[in-house]
């Protein structure tokens, strides 16, 4: 049995986890079956607990943009734990990664480190609240913030997967003052600044979605978002945990030439640790405690680890900038070996794709929206998953996660990716 070892770990971790998982996404409720397993990794590949290997494309999904465990990363964590894993106080680290990131990413003078992106978030709506003196925020259906409560309002991902947007939990007060809008649809986001008119301190979203599907944003959608937001007197946050220094060094601020007011970050900048950031101009920043009246702290904030991590990654980044071409080159390619196939077998598909983000929809419209991503026939996409996974191809088991390629990929491993598929493809009736 391929997966005998993996499935006995599952059965034993439920026993003490909740639903085996310490992430909803990981169980495989989307797509049925047992999820493996990992028990190592190196450059574009995992090893599972029964030993078989496969090609990843969620990369821990989306921080190991090199690749696992790549060596000027894994060396720095190592050398920073042998003198101590964690202090509470303040190191110089901390300094040089908010320095190195305040230089590559435009429109911003200061960042504070946490230690998720669901954090970098909710401490990025709270800094609004305060900065602004007012209490509503618009977020978009399908966009997911992480699970902080004002955030899973018609939340995409996991929230979606199990088909009940709103979560157990969150209040009515809470809720009432998160409106929702539909993303791509700037007539939506007007209509909620004019009914709340005075009342709303921050638009949060994903610049280019990933958590139902990868979903650019349609041809002036954020700059009118932008215009909007300066209108109304509405802060614009960013929530760039997916796309920051993934699309470019930039992030996706600089790729899409748009200004947010807020970022948030997450994923990369800990180079495969847990940490999250939020940054913004100084006259923003300076509301944050203990400079201001905005209370945020976490004991293990910029903790030496993440730090070392962070650093080793960026510096790397920073170094060799080409790496996001190259990134954009493979997935391009990946993207037109799916076509040939698909087209050749006559099945209905979208595929969207911005950067080093992908992902295949099984629909005949064009995926622009959560509205539109949730037609996917999740039948086909259940046999697609699966029969990948059975030829050694590691995709998100959710119809509603964007992939993330990582430079380690080969264009052999395109390659058997695209065949892969091929295979897949003709066992369907």
């Amino acid at each position: 049995m391929r997966y005998q070892r993996s499935s006995a770990l599952f059965a034993e971790a439920r026993q003490y986890i909740p639903g085996g998982v310490n992430s909803p996404v990981r169980a495989f409720k989307a797509v049925g079956g047992t999820p493996v397993f990992v028990k190592e990794a190196k450059g574009a590949y995992f090893f599972d607990e029964d030993g078989n290997r496969y090609i990843d494309y969620i990369a821990s999904w989306g921080p190991l943009i090199l690749g696992h465990a790549y060596a000027p990363v894994i060396d720095a964590i190592t050398e920073k734990a042998q003198k101590g894993t964690s202090f509470g106080m303040p190191t110089t680290i901390e300094t040089q990664l908010a320095k190195l990131a305040v230089a590559m990413v435009p429109n911003i003078d200061k960042i504070r480190f946490v230690n998720s992106g669901t954090e970098a978030c909710m401490s990025a709506v709270r800094l609004a609240r305060g900065f602004s003196g007012k209490e509503k925020i618009i977020k978009f259906a399908g966009c997911y913030h992480g699970h902080a409560d004002a955030f899973l309002i018609q939340a995409g991902s996991g929230a979606v997967t199990f088909g009940s947007p709103n979560s157990p939990g969150v209040t009515q007060g809470t809720a009432k003052d998160t409106l929702l809008a539909a993303y791509n649809d700037l007539d939506s986001v007007s209509t909620l600044a004019k009914a709340n008119k005075g009342e709303i301190a921050a638009v949060i979203i994903e610049p280019v979605a990933g958590n139902m599907g990868c979903i650019p944003p349609a041809e002036g959608f954020l700059e009118g978002l932008r215009a909007l937001c300066d209108r109304e007197g509405i802060l614009l946050i960013f929530d760039e945990v997916m796309t920051g220094f993934r699309l470019g060094q930039g992030g996706a601020q600089e790729v899409l030439g748009i200004k947010a007011d807020i970022l948030c970050f997450g994923k990369v900048i800990g180079g495969g640790l847990p940490v999250g950031a939020f940054a913004a101009r100084d006259e923003i920043m300076k509301h944050l405690a203990p400079e201001g009246p905005v209370y945020q702290a976490g004991t293990l904030s910029g903790n030496p680890l993440a730090m070392s991590a962070g650093l080793a990654m960026l510096g790397e980044l920073h170094r060799y900038p080409e790496v996001f071409q190259r990134l954009a080159e493979k997935t391009e390619y990946l993207h037109k070996g799916m076509q040939k196939v698909l087209d050749a077998r006559g099945i209905a598909y979208q595929i969207n794709r911005f950067g080093s983000m992908i992902s295949l929809h099984f629909t005949e419209g064009p995926v622009v929206d959560f509205h539109s991503a949730a037609k996917g026939n999740n039948a086909s996409f259940k046999k697609y998953f699966h029969g990948m996974l059975d030829r050694g191809i590691y995709l998100p088991p959710s119809a509603f996660e964007s992939y993330f390629l990582n430079d380690a990929l080969s264009y052999e491993d395109l390659d058997q990716t695209v065949a892969a598929l091929e295979e897949t493809l003709k066992e369907w009736k």
